[in-house]
């Protein structure tokens, strides 16, 4: 997470990145990456360590957050979505026991209703004793409602 650039000085548990010139981009793979370019970014600082669980928790106390993945479903958002799809949950991480696709992603991911940072790997599952992990089954918005109850701008 970036703190915001007006803060010059040393920050407990972050780290100044000086900026630079990086090429940003290809022109050999996805088109998405395209064209290859330079981009220059000033420097800034990023916390050392991922936002782990209790980090999180602290977060969701404070404010009553409710995650994306933890958000009731609108159907309308999603046209021919199959019902059972249609309830709160995330995408898990599944070891494949069946030959590969190239290219499926359904190959290693799960959809499962219930994941969310709370039960990362369904509802049967939680997060005591893992405090100190990497919260994980967070969306882009919650990141940003993280950061910026944590005084934080999220890196781009």
């Amino acid at each position: 997470m970036l703190e915001h650039a007006s803060l010059e000085g040393a920050n407990d548990g972050m780290a100044r990145i000086a900026g630079g010139a990086f090429r940003m981009g290809s022109d050999a793979n996805y088109p998405e990456e395209r064209p290859a370019h330079k981009v220059t970014v000033d420097g800034f600082w990023i916390d050392r360590h991922a936002v782990t669980n209790a980090d999180f928790a602290e977060f969701v106390a404070d404010t009553g957050y409710v995650t994306f993945a933890e958000r009731p479903l609108d159907a309308s958002l999603y046209p021919g979505a199959r019902p059972e799809m249609l309830v709160p949950g995330s995408a898990v991480f599944r070891m494949p026991t069946r030959p590969l696709r190239p290219r499926d992603l359904r190959d290693w991911w799960e959809y499962v209703s219930g994941a969310n940072w709370r039960h990362p790997e369904g509802p049967d599952g939680a997060i005591a004793g893992r405090e100190r992990e990497p919260v994980v089954h967070v969306a882009f918005e919650d990141a940003a409602a993280y950061a910026a109850w944590a005084g934080k701008d999220l890196p781009t």
